[in-house]
């Protein structure tokens, strides 16, 4: 059982014998409204401000004690009803909304939502790059473009992205574990990078974002031990399937014993251009 309750409190899912309402999740409004806030931040330009802090305090959902309460998205039913806000491609790129910019943010914005602690919901066409506010009227022009899957490779490719984006949260456990260190936050540079685990058991994966407009080289990050990380997910392979262009860093990274961010290793690494990099040892 899900509540739909404002604002997001534990008493929610605190069960009734405690004096909780018994739920089992909650929709969550702080990731989401801090990821639309940076997207559209980041739509600004390139000198603008993006508030990086804020996606990463509430990447641990600190409404709730156990994060996997939170249901996590960045569009809902509510949020972009007709009149009321953009979806995630316009707020991204109000002039073109299958620009790389809004592509690209798209991708960021979504990968973040099915990396995160919780449950993620994507809203119907989240997942193929649909721009369109909704309306329930039969016949309204604010309808699900399906035909677009056919005609306008963008979406096709969005697809592709969301469809193996997911199959990566349910084959990693690290993804869907409770545990979460959210390591490294840069405002001026726009990247975050988040170590996510199963606890007691391990499985560690990381996870790289980026709403800068310019690929980073030689970045280096902490990472939980030594050795050959493979870069199990890159976002920028799926702009214009497959990317001839693609940015990254050749299938993995070696992590050396030269501790940072609290880690006990650390490597250098390309992150692309408003990307989404997962690291993984198997």
């Amino acid at each position: 059982h899900i509540a739909e309750h404002w604002p997001v409190g534990e008493d929610i899912v605190r069960p009734t014998d405690t004096g909780g309402s018994g739920f089992d999740a909650t929709q969550n409004d702080g990731l989401r409204e801090a990821l639309r806030d940076a997207i559209r931040e980041a739509a600004a330009g390139s000198t603008s401000f993006v508030d990086m802090d804020r996606i990463a305090r509430e990447l641990g959902s600190p409404k709730l004690t156990d994060d996997w309460r939170a249901v996590q998205c960045s569009e809902n039913h509510d949020i972009v009803y007709r009149d009321r806000g953009q979806r995630i491609p316009r707020l991204a790129d109000g002039s073109d909304s299958r620009s790389w910019y809004a592509r690209s943010r798209s991708r960021l914005a979504l990968g973040l939502t099915l990396t995160a602690p919780g449950i993620p919901h994507l809203f119907m066409g989240q997942e193929f790059l649909e721009d369109k506010q909704w309306h329930d009227e039969p016949g309204s022009p604010l309808q699900i473009w399906w035909d677009g899957l056919a005609n306008d490779p963008a979406m096709a490719d969005f697809l592709r992205f969301s469809r193996e984006l997911i199959g990566l949260r349910r084959d990693r456990p690290g993804l869907k574990g409770a545990g979460l260190n959210v390591f490294h936050v840069h405002n001026a540079n726009r990247v975050l990078a988040v170590q996510r685990w199963v606890p007691g058991e391990g499985h560690d994966v990381v996870v790289v974002a980026s709403l800068s407009e310019n690929s980073y080289h030689d970045y280096r990050l902490g990472f939980p031990s030594a050795g050959h990380w493979r870069e199990v997910f890159n976002s920028d392979v799926y702009d214009h399937w497959m990317n001839p262009w693609v940015s990254g860093n050749g299938g993995g990274i070696h992590a050396t014993d030269q501790d940072m961010h609290g880690l006990p290793a650390s490597a250098s690494l390309t992150i692309p251009a408003n990307g989404l990099l997962v690291f993984a040892r198997d």
